[in-house]
């Protein structure tokens, strides 16, 4: 058995090109497969490769993507687009490299900021959310009570001292 896969197998036949990607193609020859001579390849492993792309996906709001991809996926969802303060944080998250900090670090930000954004909303809407169920903490109670009652007290203290600071310089 030998390895008959040549790297003409791996060219990017739907077109485009990806040269500016850092790293793009690296697998594509054999010979810097850190796996190359022992495995053994067959046309098995590269089946998979030659999949017909889905018909595109109608899009009537903003989808984020990758600044590493040409275009959006085929299908993509379309629950939550990005709005208000959490989505120009997610739309400055994707001004960034996928391997970057300066993507992943706003990303998660986002989400803290959106939860907000959505217990606001709620109570907008004049719905009074329990965020002691939501956020699942009657199970942190039951089986994880010393991490809750440290959490809870960091977050007592938290407050208090904001209080107190914000107070202290409304008086100024």
């Amino acid at each position: 058995m030998t390895d008959e896969t040549k790297n003409e197998d791996f060219k990017n036949k739907r077109g485009g090109d990806h040269s500016h990607i850092k790293g793009w193609g690296i697998d594509a020859d054999p010979k810097n497969d850190p796996t190359y001579p022992v495995k053994k390849r067959t046309d098995e492993e590269i089946k998979g490769y030659s999949w017909e792309r889905p018909e595109q996906q109608q899009s009537n709001i903003e989808v984020l993507h990758s600044i590493e991809r040409p275009n959006i996926t085929s299908v993509f969802g379309t629950a939550a687009p990005p709005s208000g303060l959490s989505g120009m944080i997610r739309r400055y998250a994707y001004t960034k490299s996928e391997s970057s900090y300066g993507r992943w670090l706003p990303l998660v930000l986002a989400d803290r900021v959106g939860m907000v954004e959505g217990v606001l909303d709620d109570l907008k809407h004049g719905h009074i959310p329990n965020i002691y169920k939501e956020r699942g903490w009657n199970s942190e109670w039951k089986y994880n009570r010393k991490n809750f009652v440290i959490k809870a007290a960091t977050a007592a203290a938290l407050t208090t001292a904001a209080i107190l600071l914000l107070s202290r310089r409304s008086k100024k």
